[in-house]
């Protein structure tokens, strides 16, 4: 290799100095050849409400070249970019803009993309600052209260599981993300419940507690903003069981387990389940159970 070097050096010094256009152009030439860097991913896109600002949409270095596409097309990027532009969205009163969206990290489930980890330089017009924008995008995701009363008293059904993120285990509700883009989210409860608790629901007696929310809001809530795109429709479903249907619940070892998924079922008095976890959605749950019940917005329990 030091040979070759040697020999192209030489080769650059024969070239005199009245050609210096020639120089430049040749030692431009031979500086791209050593390069091994490649040239970054990129892909330019207008929203339909600022014509005139484009947004370049960039992958970091070490982002492959199909996980790039497959964020630019994905439903939780598009989504994303949708929000903003939203009655209450940033960029809905102009005086924001978004210049770049920088893609950091793709995690496909399958053949869709799972987690999306993205920065976005967003900056105030006026003061040219920019505001905090990571973003770990995960999407839409669906939770569901289940009450049984036995026996005059009545129990939340609960699931214990370990959570990596946060390095303990857990006692929650059964939750999960919504794994289409249908927008299916009480369809979506029901699937979750039948596979973390083992027990079956009518769609029709499911009750959308989110629902209950002012249409500002989007009618589902959001457990961190601050970093996380991820937005819950909490979900209620009440029945009533003979004792021996809560006795076989509380331990219940369920989940999928080709997914990792290690659950057990937990089963509570409801009195106690406000200061039991400190799972969200669970306390989320409970307060707007709490003030739909005091509003009277629920429906009667059938029989």
């Amino acid at each position: 290799m030091a040979t070759n070097v040697r020999v192209v050096c030489g080769a650059l010094k024969r070239f005199s100095r009245p050609h210096a256009s020639n120089w430049v152009w040749k030692k431009k030439v031979f500086c791209c050849k050593m390069s091994t860097e490649s040239p970054s991913l990129t892909h330019t896109i207008t929203l339909p409400n600022k014509p005139n600002e484009p947004v370049h949409i960039v992958a970091a270095p070490g982002v492959s070249h199909s996980d790039f596409w497959n964020a630019v097309e994905s439903s939780l990027l598009k989504q994303w970019l949708h929000n903003l532009q939203t009655d209450n969205g940033i960029l809905a009163d102009g005086t924001m803009t978004l210049r770049q969206v920088l893609v950091q990290g793709v995690d496909m489930f399958g053949k869709r993309i799972g987690f999306l980890k993205f920065k976005a330089d967003i900056f105030d017009k006026e003061t040219g600052k920019k505001i905090p924008g990571i973003v770990f995008a995960r999407g839409p995701a669906v939770a569901v209260l289940i009450l049984l009363e036995s026996e005059g008293e009545t129990y939340a059904v609960l699931t214990e599981q370990p959570r990596v993120p946060v390095g303990r285990i857990i006692l929650e509700l059964p939750a999960g993300m919504l794994d289409d883009n249908k927008g299916d989210f009480v369809g979506t409860a029901v699937r979750e419940v039948e596979e973390e608790i083992g027990i079956k629901l009518n769609v029709e007696d499911m009750v959308d507690l989110t629902a209950f929310l002012d249409s500002t809001t989007g009618c589902r809530v959001f457990p961190s903003g601050g970093g996380c795109d991820e937005e819950i429709s909490i979900f209620l479903y009440r029945g009533r069981v003979d004792k021996e249907i809560i006795t076989q619940l509380e331990g219940k070892e369920t989940g999928l387990r080709e997914h990792g998924e290690l659950i057990k079922v937990r089963v509570v008095p409801y009195k106690k389940l406000w200061h039991t976890t400190a799972d969200c959605k669970v306390l989320v749950a409970v307060a707007l159970l709490e003030m739909a019940m005091k509003e009277g917005l629920l429906p009667t329990l059938s029989t």
